[in-house]
């Protein structure tokens, strides 16, 4: 029996292998579309395929962090790291260019980027040649079976960050049960982010004796001291005196929505401003046409635009500025969650004591958003009609507002630690990567 597992498995492997070259043209054409609005998915193109890898001595650490959440939510490991190890190099890959730019922003040449390869085994196995790591940290969400792998047969120590999968996600591993038994049995350490995350991996395969509840890491961020100034600055100096909401990392097809509630909000607050946020820079000037095309008055960062009586909307089509913005706001509603993307970030708004406001879709986070919605510490919004009732009820009533805001500030608070946890399980690994 287990003789006939194991062929089983090297069987899905081969085909799994075999898959990953026959989409490698698929891949290359939609990176090169891609790359067609926004130029900086070419850059450095070559990493995806397997070649122009940055060559790392023996023995560096590795962490892969998506995209801009997880890049943010790993800035406090990242800085522990730097602390912990100075004489070794610290690479992070991330799949977008946005994460690309924040690993930058963040941490400068304090440590090293480049893009995480497509899964081909020889893409693969150039990466693992060029970087060398001794240990690896992936954040969240990421299972790539052949990277699994090939940290596996080379002895690289594997961790799973924050590790969190969806019920819809493990329906779908299902399908593939061999292949994704074999991706967690290569001594993965797994430190979810909750028992029921913990109970899903276990049910593909994990160890049980190597899956942990660690909580989560997004919960240990740290907000500059003076954000709140700044953002009370920013308030006085663009729209003084006027409510604002935030509509934060908005994707295709919210942002008409959004359009509409604050039209019904401006019903019953003339003077409402409504700062939006997408959530990808390469939209930026779609939006913009958006508003032109509705006939809105509306302001943008990039130019620099002031903001008078007239202005409906404020543009926010920066990056790394979101934070500022949400502390110069009244309300926030939270993007990703009116379409089917899964939701982002509640925290940071939720940490500046904001109350916040959510589409339905919420499964990218869902433990953390039933912690808000079961204390009345969010409002879910179906739809245009209902967003703008929960914002101009929230408007209206600033003693609701400012409860709301309060409990999720004491949820942000009440669950900090998943760091420390995480860090007390690496110990043992981490005296292993040790020079000498």
């Amino acid at each position: 029996m287990r003789r006939q597992r194991a062929e089983g498995r090297g069987w899905m492997r081969t085909v799994y292998a075999m898959l990953t070259y026959l989409l490698l043209p698929v891949y290359a054409l939609y990176w090169v579309v891609r790359g067609l609005g926004n130029r900086s998915y070419w850059d450095r193109v070559g990493q995806r395929f397997g070649v122009g890898y940055p060559q790392l001595g023996a023995g560096s650490i590795w962490l892969h962090a998506v995209s801009v959440g997880e890049v943010q939510a790993a800035a406090p490991l990242v800085r522990i790291l730097l602390r912990r190890f100075p004489d070794r190099e610290l690479l992070i890959t991330t799949v977008t260019p946005t994460g690309a730019q924040r690993v930058r922003s963040l941490f400068g040449d304090t440590v090293t980027h480049c893009y995480i390869p497509f899964e081909t085994p020889n893409a693969v196995a150039r990466f693992f040649a060029a970087v060398k790591p001794a240990f690896a940290l992936i954040m969240e969400t990421e299972i790539w079976p052949n990277l699994y792998r090939g940290c596996g047969i080379r002895g690289i120590p594997l961790v799973l960050v924050s590790a969190r999968i969806s019920p819809k996600s493990v329906g779908n591993y299902r399908r593939l049960l061999p292949l994704f038994r074999e991706t967690l049995s290569h001594g993965i350490l797994i430190a979810a982010q909750s028992q029921a995350d913990a109970d899903r991996f276990m049910s593909l395969g994990a160890s049980a004796a190597r899956t942990w509840v660690t909580g989560n890491i997004k919960f240990d961020f740290e907000l500059p001291a003076e954000l709140p100034q700044q953002g009370a600055a920013l308030r006085a100096a663009l729209w003084p005196g006027r409510p604002v909401w935030i509509a934060a990392s908005t994707h295709e097809g919210e942002e008409t929505a959004v359009l509409d509630a604050h039209r019904e909000v401006r019903a019953a607050f003339p003077d409402a401003l409504l700062v939006l946020v997408p959530r990808h820079p390469e939209r930026f000037a779609g939006v913009a046409q958006l508003l032109e095309r509705r006939g809105i008055r509306f302001a943008r960062r990039t130019m620099d635009e002031a903001c008078d009586a007239g202005t409906q909307v404020y543009l926010a089509d920066t990056m790394g500025e979101l934070p500022l913005f949400y502390a110069a706001s009244d309300i926030a509603f939270v993007g990703g969650t009116l379409v089917p993307i899964g939701g982002h970030n509640l925290l940071e708004p939720a940490a500046l004591a904001l109350p916040v406001v959510t589409g339905p879709h919420l499964f990218n986070a869902e433990d953390i958003a039933q912690m808000f919605s079961s204390i009345g510490a969010s409002i879910t919004a179906g739809d245009a009609g209902e967003l703008a009732a929960a914002v101009t009820g929230l408007l209206g009533n600033p003693g609701q507002a400012r409860a709301m805001g309060e409990k999720g500030r004491r949820i942000v608070a009440d669950n900090r630690g998943a760091l420390q946890r995480l860090l007390v399980l690496l110990d043992p690994l981490v005296d292993g990567v040790r020079p000498g």
